[in-house]
């Protein structure tokens, strides 16, 4: 599984014209799940997420987390985190996992965000998104449940 997370001092999602997703202060999490995560990889990466020390303390140290803050997700369906451009031009696919199982997994990351006290908006799931972020900072990071960032 593997995420894009910014700092968001503000942050909304539309779909045919319709805002379906909207946060204040807190992290836009984009989402791509691969062919080979299962449970285990979504439980990871939003107990990363939820407890990720990110925001500034008094110092402006990035040592409080989205928990700390009481801050908000928006959480983003992303399969084109798993596009491989090292061959031609055009992004190959084969590392995302079926959209049956990128769902399943997606909504258990937002359950698990949830339970973990994160209160989570969502974009729509395959739909075609308009996502307007305000990257605070800029602070964006890469995470990555199979072993890198």
């Amino acid at each position: 599984m593997r995420a894009v997370v910014q700092r968001s001092l503000a942050s909304r999602v539309v779909v045919d014209g319709q805002e379906v997703g909207s946060i204040d202060h807190g992290l836009v999490v984009l989402l791509g799940v691969g062919k080979e995560d299962g449970p285990n990889d979504a439980s990871w990466m939003a107990d990363k997420i939820a407890n990720l020390r990110i925001f500034g303390d008094e110092n402006e140290k990035m040592n409080i987390s989205l928990l700390d803050v009481g801050g908000q997700a928006l959480v983003i369906s992303q399969f084109t985190l798993y596009g491989d451009c090292r061959k031609g031009r055009r992004p190959g696919f084969d590392g995302a996992a079926p959209p049956e199982k990128a769902d399943e997994l997606y909504q258990l990351f937002v359950e698990k965000l949830r339970e973990a006290g994160v209160p989570v908006q969502t974009g729509r799931f395959r739909a075609m998104m308009l996502v307007e972020i305000q990257n605070q900072g800029p602070v964006t990071l890469l995470l990555d449940s199979r072993g890198s960032g």
